[in-house]
């Protein structure tokens, strides 16, 4: 039996407009990690300028504590490096 894969939950403040941030990210892990993921699930915060990237309880992406929002680039490697370290992300995965 295989492993259950994970479900990727993206928490955004819909009160900062956020929502079309939070599915272009979730199109773009859908389409890098079809394979690696269940699926991803998009959840309006109820706490003002929340976004949060997660899976499983493991906080993966937070834009307080990173001070910012991060490009997509960083955010599929961080998310490839809790979900499937292994896997390559061609172009997308020169390191700076």
């Amino acid at each position: 039996m295989t492993a259950m894969k994970p479900t990727i939950e993206i928490e955004y403040c819909p009160k900062c407009g956020w929502l079309l941030r939070a599915t272009y990210m979730a199109q773009e892990l859908l389409t890098t990690f079809q394979e690696e993921v269940y699926g991803v699930t998009l959840i309006p915060s109820e706490v003002a300028g929340r976004f949060q990237i997660r899976t499983s309880d493991q906080i993966i992406f937070d834009r307080k504590r990173e001070d910012g929002f991060k490009d997509i680039k960083i955010i599929k490697q961080l998310v490839r490096d809790q979900i499937c370290p292994d896997k390559s992300l061609g172009h997308s995965d020169r390191k700076a």
